[in-house]
This record gives structure tokens, sequence and C-alpha cells, in this order.
């Protein structure tokens, strides 16, 4: 009977030792990319194929990670995991996703990926606030996407978020900046850090500006939500400029202005948040902020990774960028 290829002979014609073909066999980011180059040539040469139940008993580990979400219904978590699907992928790792809408509380949902055996979990969102305040259980490591830098479970693996305060000053600073008297804000629903982050952003920017802020009309982050909210703001003849929380909440609202006869842009403009595939195909296509959920998904897994192999912790801030189509403009005469 043939001898399998071990680890041990990658190494010899690697030039490398053990440790380092583990750790590029389970896609540690702890290898430089040279070596990383020679211990997969090395790899293919013998035709060295990692046995996926022996390591996970040599190592306790099984190659997969967990998604916690609150619900996939929003475009945005959804981007998310589709982003973190392929990161994984990417990685050797399979991937187990549980929502909060089928589970009870998120003790439970930690409880469920751990019968899963996953080797750690990335926790989306809305729900990172419920995470954080849910010890998980002993030795599952975490890495949040969109929390604060002093949640507890940055201890425990890493945070990732988008500079999502950054992108709504952009988008405020641009309305502003076509000559708007003031910007009313369409914010997402109360509890999310990232409709905190960009409400907070789009008033840093108006106090830069010395323009006091409006009150603030509030949605879900969903196109329904974004209509009925649109309807009080196009009732108003004062209103001239909106920054939404998210694009389809613009969507909502671009479609309430329409209706009362308030046209975009030439009578209000708008400006969206995430850059989602639809954005630049809307009637008029959609200013908006665009997120990176691509480096998002990369960047939460491989934080994942590194506390999973290393037990490392770390804080990541991805860039966002301001798209400028057709949606905005100066404010009628």
């Amino acid at each position: 009977m043939e001898r399998r290829v071990s680890m041990a002979d990658v190494a010899a014609v690697a030039h490398v030792s053990g440790q380092t073909v583990s750790r590029v066999v389970n896609a540690s980011p702890r290898v430089d990319p040279d070596t990383r180059a020679r211990v997969e040539a090395a790899m293919a040469q013998l035709g060295y194929r990692p046995h996926r139940a022996a390591r996970a008993l040599r190592t306790g580990r099984t190659q997969t990670i967990g998604l916690l979400v609150s619900t996939l219904a929003t475009v945005g978590n959804s981007r998310m995991l589709q982003a973190v699907a392929d990161a994984a992928a990417s990685r050797g790792y399979a991937l187990t996703v549980v929502t909060l809408g089928a589970v009870a509380e998120v003790s439970a949902a930690f409880e469920r990926l751990s019968e899963q055996g996953v080797d750690g979990v990335v926790v989306l969102n809305e729900a990172t606030a419920a995470a954080g305040e849910t010890p998980a259980p002993a030795g599952l490591r975490l890495v949040v996407v969109d929390a604060p830098p002093d949640r507890d479970a940055r201890g425990r693996a890493g945070i990732v978020q988008s500079d999502h305060a950054a992108g709504a000053r952009t988008a405020t600073a641009h309305l502003l900046g076509l000559g708007h008297r003031t910007v009313h804000h369409l914010a997402g629903p109360a509890g999310s850090f990232a409709a905190a982050e960009r409400e907070r952003g789009w008033r840093e920017a108006l106090a830069a500006a010395r323009v006091e802020p409006p009150p603030i009309a509030r949605g879900d982050w969903t196109a329904a939500s974004g209509y009925a909210v649109g309807a009080g703001l196009a009732a108003d003849p004062e209103v001239t400029a909106v920054f939404a929380a998210n694009d389809q909440t613009a969507l909502g609202a671009i479609r309430a202005f329409e209706e009362a006869g308030r046209r975009v842009p030439d009578d209000i403009s708008i400006v969206g948040f995430d850059d989602i595939a639809d954005a630049a195909d809307y009637r008029p296509p959609l200013t908006t902020v665009r997120q990176d959920f691509d480096r998002l998904g990369e960047l939460a897994v491989a934080a994942l990774v590194a506390g999973i192999e290393d037990g490392e912790a770390g804080f990541e801030i991805v860039p966002t960028a301001l798209v400028v189509r057709e949606s905005t403009a100066r404010p009628p005469a």
C-alpha cells in the first residue's frame, strides 16, 4: 500500500519546519507570501492532501466557523454572508450559519454552534449588541463585525468595522457643498451600531458647517420604511437634501418624493449608504457611500483564523468612499 504523503515530507521539500507547513494548511495569516508559495508548490509536487478528520483529532479543530446574524433579509447582511462564505472557503474552512430568528436568544445560538463543533464565530451587525452581553462558551473565539472598539468580544478575538461615521460625514458634506442649507437624516434603527455611527457622522458634518441638525426621521433599513418616512419629508417644502442610512431606505424615499411631486434631484437631493448592486440602476442613479463588503468578510475571517490559530485579537476599520451619481444636485433656486 502506498504511503500517504505527510507534512514532514512537504516540510523537507520546501525546506521549512513542520509548524510552517501546518500554518499554511490551516490558512494562518502568520506566513509570508514567498514561504506560503514554496510550501504550496511542494504540496502540489508531492500530491499532499490534508486529512481533515485526522487533523481535527490532532488539533481539536474542525476547520469550520460559524456565522451569527440577526436576519438575512437585509441586503447588507446578505452581502456579508456571501463575503464571509467566500473568505472562509478560500482558507479551507466550512461555514455554519445561525440566525437569531431561529433561536430564542444569543446563548442558545452559541450553544448550537458549539454543539456543531465550530472553531470560532463571526457575529454580524445587529447581532453584535446581544452577543456583547452574552458570554461565549469557553474556548470559542469570536470576531464581531460592526461593534464599539471597547466591546468585550474584542478580548476574545477581534473587531472589524466599516468607517461608517467618515462615510456619513462625506455624504453630508457633499450635500452641503452643493449649496443645501441643511441635510435631513433618514436614520437606521435604534440600537444598531452602524446606524448610530452614520448618525454621528451626519451630526459632525453639520456641526463643522455650523448648521443646527434638523429632527431625525427613523426607518428600519427597508424600502417600505423609507417610503413611509419619506412621505413626511416630502411634505415639507424646506427639505431639499436627505442623507439616508442605507440604499434601500433611499429607494423608498425616492418613491415617496416622486409621488408627492418632488423630483430627484431637481427638488430634493438624496444620498444613500452601502452602494448595493442595484444602486446605479435606481431612477435616478443613486449617489451613495460604498462599503467594501468583500474586504470586511476577508478581514473578519482572517481575524478569526488568527484568533483560532494563535490566540490573537485585532481591531480593523475598513474605509468607505462616496460614489457620486445623479441623485444629487444644487438646490432649487
